[in-house]
């Protein structure tokens, strides 16, 4: 099959929707499969441009086995609603170029990760044009998000924002999204069963698998092999609502022997350290190499999840593949009736969103019973194996895409 794909992230960002569409993409291309791809340069999450690629122009390189066309793209210093929306509109503009170059490569699929939807009318017309199947993939749902979380407002630019996603979702062959409540979303907005499919984001298991020993983190960043460790590790952003780490850590300054690492990027990580300042209690870390993922997941003894509660079921954390893969307990704020409750309660604890006292209170719970944090561990593992292995979810959309075209 010829795949284009189409979105505004990629590899060799080491986080989120980048993360994901290079792997699928490198996997589709070892599978034997002709992969193109329309993005722009590496920006995310740290919203600055990564040395050795412009904003400014059009470039052409392969990444293993892909043909990549990075489009440039403009990358706000601080983020607002309308920055954002011109963030998003300056790459759908760039990309167009970029777009029309496979004119005569002819794809058989145009397949678009959401976000950006901004993208979409451009996508759906090629592959019209082209006579190629057109794919929407849903990994957030900007739309609700933005006015949810208050990065946009009015009733009215509601209205009309939210039909014309609709327009445009019920236009295309395929809608995927990563969890069961996002489907429902999507049905919810018109897509028709027949066209819904379910592709979740997954975990390499070989690479992330449970440490038998203390991960070498302990020794680098100078904690106890007895300490317990309470890790955040992604992206600092809106969504998270992250300083209810802050409020967390301060509770539990007392107890040496919790200790908390927040590793990542992003918007919110500034605001972070500076109520994180004086607790000795907190280390920070930047994103750290692809390769030393599998040692900083097992550095956690339990993983800190936090999510707003406008937020719980408009994104499923990408990041929670990883937690699970590792071996480790997780923490999260959420409510009970949503998936990202409904997953964490089978392998941690979950407490309201936006309650420090709840969080503080469960984080010092289990740092008291270790043989706990095991059995949550090992359950967590469990359910990464049986539902987000790697091979097994890009086999059964390799699986879907040849539907797609029969």
């Amino acid at each position: 099959m010829k795949i284009l794909l189409y979105g505004i992230n990629f590899a060799p960002e080491l986080t989120g929707i980048g993360k994901y569409t290079g792997e699928m993409a490198a996997w589709l291309a070892a599978a034997g499969h002709e992969v193109r791809v329309v993005s722009a340069p590496p920006y995310y999450p740290e919203w600055k441009v990564w040395p050795g690629y412009s904003a400014s122009r059009w470039r052409r390189e392969t990444w293993q086995g892909v043909t990549v066309f990075r489009s440039p793209v403009w990358v706000p210093q601080k983020i607002s609603g309308l920055k954002r929306v011109l963030h998003l509109a300056s790459f759908a503009l760039a990309s167009l170029p970029s777009l029309l170059a496979q004119w005569r490569w002819r794809p058989d699929i145009v397949w678009l990760t959401e976000p950006p939807l901004v993208c979409a009318p451009a996508a759906l017309l090629f592959a019209h044009c082209r006579g190629a199947r057109a794919w929407l993939h849903i990994q957030d749902y900007e739309v609700d998000a933005a006015f949810d979380l208050g990065l946009l407002k009015g009733a009215r630019l509601r209205r009309w924002v939210g039909a014309a996603e609709r327009w445009l979702m019920s236009r295309f062959d395929r809608v995927s999204s990563i969890s069961s409540r996002m489907q429902e979303r999507a049905l919810a907005k018109g897509v028709s069963p027949q066209r819904l499919i379910a592709f979740p984001n997954w975990a390499d298991l070989s690479a992330i698998r449970p440490l038998e020993s203390p991960s070498p983190y302990r020794a680098e960043l100078g904690i106890a092999n007895d300490a317990v460790v309470a890790l955040y590790s992604g992206n600092m952003g809106a969504k998270q609502g992250l300083e209810i780490l802050a409020e967390v850590a301060r509770a539990l300054n007392h107890d040496n022997a919790i200790q908390f690492v927040f590793c990542g990027f992003g918007p919110g990580r500034v605001a972070l350290e500076t109520l994180c300042a004086d607790l000795p209690n907190v280390r920070f870390l930047d994103l750290q190499p692809l390769e030393r993922l599998g040692d900083l997941l097992g550095l956690a003894d339990l993983h800190l999840l936090p999510q707003r509660a406008d937020a719980e079921d408009l994104v499923m954390p990408s990041k929670l593949t990883g937690m699970l893969a590792s071996g480790r307990a997780v923490v999260a704020t959420a409510r009970a009736d949503t998936e990202l409750g409904r997953v964490v309660s089978g392998c941690g604890v979950i407490v309201p969103p936006g309650s420090p006292e709840a969080l503080t209170a469960a984080i010092a719970d289990l740092a008291a019973q270790p043989v706990r944090r095991t059995e949550m561990g090992i359950a967590a593992r469990r359910h990464a194996q049986q539902y987000i292995a790697r091979d097994e979810v890009l086999r059964k959309f390799e699986s879907d895409l040849r539907a797609c075209l029969s």
